[in-house]
């Protein structure tokens, strides 16, 4: 067995369930602050903080289908 290919699967499980969790996370920081500025009449702030949530909600749904077609691939 190659060490080498099965510390590159081990490394890059990590960094996608990382890398995952801290995209959906800023998915909600985002959410959450788009919320409580909108509520507070600031809709540029909004905006920018909504914009976030879009963009991290993107990456999160990228990586997810990426990691499908790997194990599709696989099957």
């Amino acid at each position: 067995m190659d060490l080498n290919i099965l510390w590159r699967m081990v490394l890059g499980s990590v960094a996608g369930g990382v890398g995952l969790t801290i995209a959906f996370s800023v998915v909600i920081y985002g959410t959450a602050r788009f919320v409580d500025l909108r509520r507070d009449h600031q809709p540029a702030l909004a905006g920018l903080f909504g914009l976030l949530a879009l963009v991290a909600l993107a990456v999160v749904a990228a990586g997810t289908l990426y990691g499908i077609s790997i194990l599709a691939d696989k099957g």
